[in-house]
């Protein structure tokens, strides 16, 4: 039996959220910007990850990461990036709705810095050459780039990140406790195979799918 909440205890309107918490400080409203400023820029240009929020046409939610070497997102002006779409599993989640609606939200990501920066915004999917070009890593050329006109822009806070250590080498899982990707999935799917060595042939051909299709 699914669980379910109880009814009283859901909070359905934003009035009654707002009433649960503190109001917001003078500081958090203001932070927020409507372009990229030299300090968003300057983090922007740092960045090897992001995380990028999408909705369909219905409301289903999605988020996709995306990384690449440090400053992959092209800072085009101080409203606008861009953001190249590398070689994937072709379910092309995230593109078909910002195909379908174009509201997404970015979340970057510095290695080692415990704050994060958040962008908000209206995406397009672009195959301007112009664009593309300066994108290509290995000499492989995106086939298209997520170029997002910026609406909003503000640095959140470290709290998540501490919380979790997510940095701190001794917090630190060992990969070794589930198994490996592919046997997840195969286990999902078709069901993975009893054997050991045919299980590790799968994962070493994996590794070398990484190798070839990374770009």
């Amino acid at each position: 039996m699914a669980y379910e909440v109880k009814p009283e205890f859901v909070v359905t309107s934003e009035d009654a959220l707002r009433g649960l918490f503190d109001a917001q400080t003078p500081l958090a409203i203001h932070k927020s910007q409507g372009f990229l400023d030299k300090y968003a820029q300057a983090f922007i240009q740092r960045s090897p990850f992001i995380c990028i929020g999408t909705q369909n046409r219905d409301g289903r939610a999605d988020v996709s990461p995306r990384g690449d070497p440090v400053g992959f997102v092209q800072i085009l002006d101080q409203h606008t990036l861009a953001i190249p779409d590398r070689p994937g599993n072709n379910r092309l989640d995230s593109l078909a709705n910002i195909v379908a609606n174009p509201s997404v939200g970015l979340l970057f990501i510095i290695p080692g810095f415990d704050d994060t920066l958040r962008v908000n915004g209206r995406a397009s999917l672009v195959t301007d050459p112009a664009i593309l070009e300066p994108m290509q890593v290995n000499d492989r050329r995106p086939k298209l780039a997520i170029v997002v006109r910026v609406s909003e822009v503000f640095l959140h806070c470290a709290k998540a990140f501490r919380r979790s250590h997510l940095w701190d080498p001794e917090h630190f899982q060992d990969r070794r406790d589930m198994p490996s990707l592919s046997k997840i999935i195969l286990d999902q799917t078709t069901g993975a195979p009893e054997d050991a060595d045919a299980m590790r042939k799968i994962d070493e051909d994996l590794e070398v799918e990484y190798k070839k299709t990374l770009y």
